[in-house]
């Protein structure tokens, strides 16, 4: 089977049932990884989660079907959630394909692959297998999941709140989520007891917004402003910024660039494109001239080549989240170097 997120609700229920293994592809991440979430949900006997990286599956790819057909800690049901970059899992996924037994569920978030990777190829044949491919998605799709995420938490929203949550979360809908879980503690709302939310309440719980959050890391790394990049770092410590929060951004924003290059093409009009797009409201008019800047740098297989490292980086930092930090600061240093290098 296969889907896009533009029909995947439709076949969800579906392919819970009927389905052994789930691929979630696609430049979002954030959309893949919800995908995931709403599969175990929709599963019969979830039971307990066995989480596996993909670098784990490449060095060991018969791990993953001898997990999937082990039994449970306490002898119940049993679900895998695998995270990887790219292809990690494919070897791993044929062998399981290839073993006999009826293997629990397993779930792979693969960043930076897509529907036209060799694991799913080996999967969207079979009636057993879902290969789901997601893009990042504009503003107005954004809000919308954030109001009604809001409704589940027993907020009411503006579309003006909605939207401004969902731009300070960058488009991803997972820190959205975080931000309305902190909004409904503070305001003590609850479906039983809904509540209304006003942009008063939001400041009050401290949400940062893009402007002294994530976005001059993200800028000044992906602009090749090297001499910024150590006093954003120093800041990022200062402010507790999530790590793997803070990455999701880069990988957001890589992505909306391989995105635009793909718009672009070799000879197109860069201005003419971003202007465009703003009209369009896919790029907010402060990010303008940040993205024209990063564009120039990362097209082609530059970009291609940074999607992919993100990937790679974003398992570093959840297999090691005790170095999690410096890990993060390294590798921003590194690519914020690409970019100056090729202004």
């Amino acid at each position: 089977m296969k889907a896009s997120q533009r029909d995947f609700a439709s076949v969800a229920q579906r392919a819970a049932g009927a389905a052994r293994v789930f691929f979630f592809c696609g430049p979002d991440e954030a959309g893949a990884s919800d995908a995931a979430a709403h599969i175990i949900a929709l599963l019969a006997e979830p039971g307990e989660c066995i989480e596996l990286s993909g670098g784990e599956l490449k060095r060991d790819p018969v791990k993953l079907g001898d997990e999937a057909r082990s039994n449970s800690l306490f002898g119940g049901a049993r679900h895998i959630l695998v995270r990887a970059a790219g292809d990690e899992a494919h070897d791993a996924v044929e062998i399981l394909l290839e073993t006999e037994g009826e293997p629990c569920p397993v779930l792979i978030v693969a960043t930076g692959a897509s529907d036209k990777s060799r694991t799913a190829k080996l999967l969207e044949a079979r009636p057993d297998a879902l290969v789901a491919m997601f893009h990042p998605p504009e503003l107005r799709q954004v809000a919308s999941a954030v109001r009604d995420m809001a409704g589940a938490a027993g907020l009411q929203l503006g579309d003006d709140l909605a939207e401004r949550i969902a731009r300070a979360a960058g488009l991803d809908t997972r820190l959205a989520r975080s931000e309305l879980t902190k909004l409904a503690l503070y305001l003590d709302a609850s479906p039983e007891s809904p509540r209304r939310a006003d942009a008063a309440a939001y400041d009050a719980v401290g949400a940062r917004t893009e402007e002294d959050g994530f976005a001059p890391l993200v800028n000044a790394v992906l602009g090749g402003e090297t001499g910024r990049i150590p006093g954003e770092l120093r800041r990022m410590r200062e402010l507790g910024l999530n790590p793997v929060g803070l990455l999701l951004q880069f990988e957001r924003r890589a992505a909306q660039l391989g995105g635009l290059a793909a718009k672009l093409g070799p000879r197109g009009d860069l201005g003419k494109l971003i202007e465009s797009e703003s009209a369009a409201r896919r790029i907010f008019w402060k990010d303008k001239r940040d993205i024209s800047v990063q564009l120039g740098r990362w097209r082609g297989k530059r970009v291609e080549r940074l999607i992919a490292r993100l990937a790679a980086l974003h398992v570093d930092l959840l297999t090691n989240s005790q170095n999690a930090e410096m890990l993060l600061a390294h590798e921003l240093t590194e690519i914020g170097r690409a970019a100056a290098r090729s202004r």
